[in-house]
C-alpha cells in the first residue's frame, strides 16, 4: 500500500506527506515544508499524523513556499532532511546537526515501507528534485512546480497510478491579470509553472490506462480557478471534471491510496 496526501498546496506554501506499507515496515516522508510550523502541525493531526512519526523531510527546492519551517522542524524533533546539493547550497548550508541527507537523480531512498527516487525538473530552482514513490507493485509521483512539459519528467511518471500534479495557471488569466510583466514572464518561462494547457500535454505523455487518480497541485488564486484545471485535465484524460481531485491551500487534499 502506498498512499500521499497534500497538506495544503499554493502560492503560500506547499507540503504533502507519503506513506507507504511493505509488510511489516511502514514509512512516512513529509514532502516540503512551506505551511509553517504551527498550520502544518494542524494539518497532519488532520491526517492522523504527528511529527514523532515522521521518517524524513524531503524539499524540493529552495523556494520559500517550500522550505518555510524545515530547519526549526528537523532540529527540533530530530528528523533527518534529505534534498539535492544544489538547494542546500542556496538555502546557504545551514548547519543541520547530523541530520542532512544529499539526495541525487536517480538515486533511491529507502523509507522502508517504501522507495521514494528523485528525479530533476525543469525549474528556476538551483538543482530542483521532485518524488517517484513506490511501494513495489505501486507508483505514484508528487510534481508542484514544473517549468514546462518534459519528455525527461514524462518519462518517470509514465506508468504511475496516482499524481499530485501542478496545474498553476490559466494563460488569459495570466496574460490578463494584475501581476507584473516581469512575473508573468517569470511564471510563463520555460522554468517558471505549468499551466493548465502544459498540464494537459504532460498527461497526454503518459502510458493509457496506467493512470487511476490525480490531484491538481499548486494552483494560484490569482490565475486559475479548481473548474478551470479540472475541465482542462479531464478533456485530456477522457474522465469527468469530478474525478479530478484539487489540492486546496487551506486544507489540502483528500488521502488518494493506491493497494490495500
Amino acid at each position: 500500500m502506498i498512499r500521499f496526501k497534500s497538506l495544503g498546496s499554493g502560492s503560500s506554501g506547499n507540503s504533502s506527506i507519503v506513506e507507504g506499507r511493505c509488510g511489516t515496515l511502514t514509512g512516512r516522508l513529509l514532502v516540503d515544508c512551506g505551511l509553517g510550523i504551527r498550520i502544518l502541525a494542524e494539518q497532519l493531526g488532520e491526517a492522523g499524523l504527528a511529527y514523532g512519526q515522521l521518517d524524513g523531510i524531503f524539499i524540493t527546492h529552495e523556494h520559500s513556499d517550500h522550505v518555510g519551517c524545515v530547519l526549526t522542524l528537523a532540529l527540533r524533533h530530530r528528523i533527518p532532511v534529505w534534498l539535492s546539493e544544489g538547494t542546500y547550497r542556496a538555502m546557504g548550508e545551514p548547519e543541520l546537526h547530523g541530520l542532512l541527507r544529499i539526495a541525487t537523480h536517480d538515486t533511491p531512498i529507502d523509507f522502508g515501507g517504501f522507495e521514494a527516487r528523485p528525479f530533476s525538473v525543469p525549474h528556476d530552482a538551483a538543482e530542483p528534485l521532485h518524488l517517484r514513490c513506490s511501494d513495489g507493485d505501486h507508483h505514484i509521483a508528487l510534481l508542484t512546480d514544473l517549468g514546462h512539459a518534459s519528455p525527461d519528467v514524462a518519462a518517470y511518471i509514465a506508468d504511475c497510478s496516482a499524481l499530485l500534479l501542478e496545474a498553476n495557471h490559466d494563460e488569459d488569466m495570466l496574460r490578463n491579470g494584475r501581476y507584473p510583466v516581469f512575473l508573468k514572464r517569470r511564471i510563463a518561462g520555460p522554468n517558471g509553472h505549468l499551466s493548465n494547457v502544459q498540464t494537459t500535454q504532460l498527461l497526454r505523455m503518459l502510458q493509457p490506462g496506467k493512470l487511476q487518480r490525480i490531484v491538481a497541485a499548486h494552483l494560484s488564486k490569482e490565475n486559475n480557478r479548481p473548474d478551470i484545471a479540472q475541465a482542462a485535465m479531464s478533456m485530456a484524460l477522457g474522465w469527468h471534471a469530478s474525478d479530478i481531485d484539487v489540492a486546496r491551500q487551506r486544507g489540502g487534499s483528500v488521502w488518494v491510496q493506491m493497494g490495500s
